[in-house]
């Protein structure tokens, strides 16, 4: 499987940063990860189990969701190749997950564990900042969406969807998307036939 799209992936992220990594080091770092595949409907991480590992997906989507009070499902993220899998609470503190991440497509990638990346995180300082930088990243992700549903309408979050992960579209059921906007499934049938119109 090729590791080229992760090497990219760690060296953008650090670039961002104004840290630079050799390639050869980083292709070293990188030797250490796994290959893996996630058919469609594979769990990487199920609620109620550690999430032991990030992984690096090179192919694919997934989405996160948990379930409120009434059993419902909510969905709380989607990931596409942009970004590393994984539960942040759960894999930081390895304590169990109270969401779950479902593959929504076949997915490949690579698997690096919560003991590797910290060895890895102490022997390799530019690996240590892309740690620290993926989860600030996370942070401030999680933070925007937040705010998001209480600041934005559910016209302006759909928007937004548009407008930065238009491929959301082409995974997720709509009933998945209408969860994560926080809105209806009939709210959102309306939403996109105007945003249509205008557009």
């Amino acid at each position: 499987m090729n590791r080229e799209p992760v090497v990219n992936f760690i060296r953008s992220t650090l670039l961002l940063s104004n840290v630079s990594i050799s390639k050869q080091l980083l292709e070293d770092v990188v030797e250490n990860f796994e290959p893996a595949s996630f058919a469609r409907h594979d769990y990487f991480v199920a609620a109620g189990k550690v999430n032991t590992h990030h992984f690096f997906m090179t192919e694919g989507f997934m989405r996160a969701f948990t379930h409120n009070p009434e059993g419902e499902e909510v969905t709380t993220d989607f990931f596409n190749c942009n970004r590393p899998v994984f539960e942040p609470d759960s894999f930081i503190t390895q304590t169990k997950s109270l969401e779950n991440i479902q593959a929504i497509a076949n997915c490949q990638g690579f698997l690096v564990s919560f003991e590797k990346s910290n060895e890895l995180f102490h022997a390799v300082p530019e690996f240590r900042e892309f740690g620290r930088l993926m989860l600030l990243n996370e942070f401030a992700a999680h933070k925007k969406r937040a705010l998001s549903l209480i600041t934005q309408t559910a016209e302006e979050r759909y928007a937004e969807l548009v407008g930065t992960n238009r491929e959301i579209f082409q995974y997720a059921q709509l009933k998945h998307i209408a969860s994560y906007l926080g809105i209806t499934d009939s709210s959102l049938s309306r939403i996109r036939k105007e945003f249509s119109r205008r557009h």
